[in-house]
């Protein structure tokens, strides 16, 4: 279980992590700790310089125990993964549970229906995903109804005015992912020199690997914060 927390939290104004914003006294942290616990009782948290201490702490007061990894560059979602090979449970499992550390509202039942649809289908990776009006990230397919990328629409000019997105969680084959990480893509670094993530969906489709979706998630559940209002 892997949660990417390290990220500055630029755009929601917070003087800490925007994963430690307590909603309803709970943070966003603890509500996705407590929603995988059948899962994993320590997940791997990945955490920047300046937040490792008040997460640490956070976690610490609230007796949740955790595995918390040090990226000491912000470079982007990629590379945030990546140093999940610093985890001493990088060997123990050979699939991973990714949430972003910014959904609050992920269901336990959401999470319990894409690791069994990911495992019934042997899928090399299972996206949490929705269909919703003018998408930020946009699940493409072709004439068949194959996954072929996501598309980040920030990146582009086009806007879907209704489509397939991605929630930020997904389960995949470990060796597989970090094997396409680490390869030297045109699309690897964003304009502003962070290892991006979703990238690699396309190289995996054009090598035929197995990429499947389960469109499930609620309205709720596809909240994330970037901007405070996003959570309203």
């Amino acid at each position: 279980m892997l949660i990417p927390a390290a990220g500055k939290g630029t755009r929601s104004n917070l003087p800490y992590p925007k994963t430690l914003l307590k909603i309803n006294r709970k943070t966003i942290l603890e509500r996705i700790i407590n929603k995988v616990e059948f899962l994993d009782k320590s997940p791997s948290i990945i955490v920047s310089n300046k937040g490792i201490n008040l997460i640490h702490n956070y976690l610490k007061t609230k007796r949740i125990n955790s595995e918390l990894i040090l990226q000491n560059r912000i470079k982007g979602m990629g590379n945030a993964i990546l140093q999940f090979q610093k985890s001493k449970y990088f060997n123990k499992s050979d699939h991973i549970l990714l949430i972003w550390g910014d959904i609050p509202f992920i269901r336990k039942s959401s999470i319990k229906k894409l690791i069994n649809f990911h495992k019934k289908n042997e899928n090399s990776m299972t996206i949490l995903s929705a269909y919703t009006k003018n998408p930020y990230t946009y699940i493409s397919r072709d004439r068949k109804g194959k996954i072929i990328e996501i598309i980040e629409t920030k990146n582009i000019k086009k806007v879907f005015n209704y489509g397939e997105r991605d929630i930020g969680v997904f389960i995949f084959d470990k060796k597989l992912i970090f094997r396409y990480l680490k390869r030297k893509y045109k699309e690897k670094y964003s304009p502003n020199n962070e290892h991006n993530f979703l990238y690699i969906i396309k190289y995996l489709a054009k090598s035929n690997y197995k990429i499947e979706s389960l469109p499930i998630a609620n309205k709720k559940e596809m909240k994330s914060l970037n901007y405070l209002k996003d959570l309203n």
